[in-house]
């Protein structure tokens, strides 16, 4: 990768990754998901959705099974927060995370939730390059789910 490449992918011009469509589907068909709460109209991956105007972080999530790809910025955190207290109140939330396991929010959050580690780095929608970090998805199911046998 060219410095100038690296350089923008370790930028701060952007703090917003837009999920890869193959990643979506396939986690869609899983979960069928109701609400993106971290978009924009252009990439937005549900009917329902909220963007960065409508800020997510103030809106009521418990009844949705929700796809969350955070901004990765400094408020990461927060939304990680707030997709566990959403699945304690009745939300199904599904998020597309940084696999930041050294970080705070990782522990006292991620880790209470089922994670899948994804193998290699993803390239997100518009980028020319890999991430230059590993992802993870984190799930958070609601207290009533129970997993039944057949």
């Amino acid at each position: 990768m060219t410095k100038p490449a690296w350089n923008a992918l370790f930028s701060s011009a952007t703090d917003e990754w837009p999920t890869p469509l193959w990643l979506f589907e396939a986690l869609s068909a899983e979960f069928n998901f109701t609400l993106d709460p971290c978009s924009t109209p252009d990439n937005a991956k549900c009917r329902k959705y909220f963007t960065k105007e409508q800020d997510g972080l103030t809106k009521d999530w418990s009844r949705d099974i929700v796809f969350m790809n955070p901004p990765y910025g400094r408020k990461i955190g927060f939304w990680v927060q707030k997709a566990f207290e959403s699945s304690l109140q009745g939300a199904f939330v599904v998020c597309l995370l940084p696999a930041r396991t050294d970080t705070r929010w990782w522990h006292d959050f991620v880790m209470r939730g089922e994670v899948r580690l994804l193998r290699g780095r993803l390239t997100f929608e518009g980028a020319e390059h890999p991430a230059p970090f590993p992802s993870a998805i984190a799930i958070f199911r609601p207290p009533a789910f129970q997993l039944l046998s057949a």
